[in-house]
């Protein structure tokens, strides 16, 4: 039961990591995993690699927290193969619902997460300001074009891999910034293309490790501080998930830029909308929806702590 409720973590990681602008690290640390993954993570050092090819594969287990790790990432690959399909769906014909759903979900992250501050100080607002600019900075960028190229798709690995454990940095945003986020996340999965996962893959692999042991540092020493500009990444992703938003896509000399067909995406434009109807109800309900998702979440993590 213990590694069933890590996988069903892993799970909504997972399913958050799939959206663009949504993170897996906010669910982490709302569900009271996230020092015990990142110390896990970093844990696989020269010292794990000994117990490895040793033949010690019960202390290797124990030294690494292998099977707390193997729970959440099963749960985390078994989310974003099952849903990759369904969002593409979602996106398709209900784009409206599925962004408001989202929004509930980070505007009610930013309570959740921020409570876990112990102390207010002039460091904690001054790295919660920052952490709110940068998120809002990120958000406003116009998207780059998609590469396939193989250094790019393992920059594009390191770079979602990293913001992925972020909370308040999603992974999938990062790819739609750099161009790769339909490729990477959608057609790739979708299609099971190994010349693109592979290179991402191993992008990951490198990346995960490498910040693990940063983040782990920072959030011992720094601990009020790391969660407030945390917080504050939540925050100015919210922008990211507006529900209404249309898109605007790429022209030159007056005529639509196409690549293998399709139009170019330049930017999201948000906008308020401009009557009270049965849409605009559905998506403030789905909005509440997200909130009460987020505080149902954090109640069983309390529950379970306890």
């Amino acid at each position: 039961m213990k590694y069933l409720i890590l996988m069903l973590k892993g799970i909504a990681m997972g399913a958050a990591n799939v959206i663009p602008g949504v993170s897996g690290g906010t669910i982490a640390l709302i569900t009271q995993i996230f020092e015990r993954l990142i110390n896990a993570i970093k844990s696989f050092n020269l010292h794990a690699l000994k117990l490895l090819l040793k033949g010690k594969l019960k202390e290797f287990a124990h030294y690494t927290d292998l099977y707390f790790l193997l729970a959440i990432f099963a749960g985390i690959v078994i989310a974003i193969v099952s849903l990759a399909r369904i969002f593409d769906y979602l996106f398709s014909y209900y784009p409206i619902y599925i962004w408001a759903y989202f929004f509930g979900l980070v505007l009610a992250s930013v309570y959740f997460v921020g409570k876990r501050i112990e102390k207010i100080t002039v460091a904690v607002i001054i790295t919660f300001i920052i952490g709110t600019g940068i998120a809002i900075i990120i958000s406003v960028l116009n998207p780059a074009t998609e590469n396939t190229g193989f250094f790019y798709l393992v920059l594009c690995g390191v770079a979602a891999i990293c913001s992925m454990i972020l909370p308040g940095l999603s992974g999938s945003f990062i790819l739609f910034i750099m161009g790769n986020y339909k490729l990477v996340a959608i057609d790739a999965i979708n299609d099971r293309d190994l010349s693109i996962l592979i290179p991402v893959l191993i992008g990951a692999v490198v990346g995960l490790v490498a910040f693990s042991h940063l983040l782990s540092w920072v959030f011992k020493k720094y601990r009020n501080e790391t969660i407030s500009i945390l917080t504050g990444f939540i925050l100015g992703s919210a922008s990211i998930l507006w529900p209404w938003q249309r898109k605007e896509f790429l022209e030159i000399g007056g005529e639509m830029v196409l690549k293998d067909g399709e139009p170019v995406i330049a930017r999201y434009v948000r906008y308020l909308p401009n009557e009270l109807n049965l849409q605009f109800w559905m998506a403030i309900l789905f909005i509440f929806v997200g909130i009460v998702s987020i505080w149902i979440i954090e109640k069983l993590a309390e529950t379970k702590e306890k």
